[in-house]
């Protein structure tokens, strides 16, 4: 699959996985693809941290919401700090983002599928508790310090369920060339 396609191709998948193993050779493939990715300033802000062992991953998904992102065989953990390049400026978001696209195209390059989950954890959870906190409670877990903020995970693994997809709004109603509303 080309990078054009994997665009092309790539939905969140928001379902059950199959019970089969992520090996670790294609977890290193889809963490570096996220190291890959631009970085503000070259800051470097976003680190990640892939679990592939069952008992912690057990342990986390004691905390992890939605119920069918529990089933995945593995998952990446996404964590930033907030680094000032310039006095006022912090590109943290943009660089996490950035790293999870490249993540997310990889994923699906190699035949996986995920969703993600960040509003889980930097929101409020469905049950009205504050989702920093279920983030934090994560981040202890895997023995994240406290000069890090865990932003976000991907669970991934092979789809149990039929992959679905929403439509897109259509492409005249969201891109113009020279101006905004130029036709």
């Amino acid at each position: 699959m080309n990078v054009l396609d994997a665009i092309m191709y790539r939905t969140s998948y928001r379902g059950r996985y199959k019970d089969i193993a992520v090996p670790r050779e294609d977890l290193e493939k889809i963490v570096r693809a996220g190291f890959a990715a631009p970085s503000g300033c070259n800051t470097q802000s976003a680190s990640l941290i892939a679990v592939d062992d069952a008992e912690l991953l057990a342990k986390l998904r004691e905390f992890i919401h939605p119920e069918h992102a529990k089933t995945a065989p593995a998952m990446v953990f996404v964590l930033t700090q907030k680094i000032y390049p310039y006095k006022d400026k912090c590109y943290n978001i943009q660089d996490y983002s950035s790293a999870i696209q490249n993540m997310l195209l990889a994923i699906v390059e190699l035949g996986y599928e995920t969703c993600w989950y960040e509003g889980l954890i930097t929101g409020v959870d469905m049950k009205g508790e504050r989702a920093d906190v279920i983030g934090r409670k994560l981040a202890d877990i895997l023995g994240v310090p406290e000069d890090y903020d865990l932003v976000c995970y991907l669970p991934i693994g092979i789809a149990e369920q039929e992959i679905t997809r929403r439509a897109k709004k259509p492409f005249e109603e969201r891109v113009w060339f020279n101006g905004f509303g130029v036709k």
